[in-house]
């Protein structure tokens, strides 16, 4: 795969395989994003982080704006995404920054 700048980047077949997430635990600090990827399932009180990721500010912007343009994308092709109320809802614990579900 490369992408816009020339560069070539791997994908291996794991990973290509994708991970399931149905909620993202995002904080930070003043140098760093952490953003944990969760998988809930019904009736099971406990739940596992799938995958972390951790950016810099400059590329948890870059991606904020990447995945304004590919929304705004789906819905012109697929109608308006609809979310629940608890959208956006801070959770009730702290991780020594903003924490916002996903």
């Amino acid at each position: 795969m490369e992408n816009q700048e020339g560069i070539n980047i791997e994908l291996t077949e794991e990973v290509a395989q994708g991970i399931y997430s149905n909620l993202a635990i995002i904080a930070h600090s003043s140098s760093e994003f952490v953003v944990d990827f969760v998988r809930i399932m019904p009736g099971i009180p406990k739940a596992k982080v799938q995958s972390r990721i951790i950016l810099t500010p400059e590329h948890a912007k870059r991606l904020l704006v990447a995945l304004q343009d590919n929304i705004l994308k789906y819905e012109a092709g697929h109608g308006t995404i609809k979310t629940d109320d608890k959208s956006g809802t801070v959770m009730p614990m702290s991780f020594g920054g903003s924490n916002k579900l996903a």
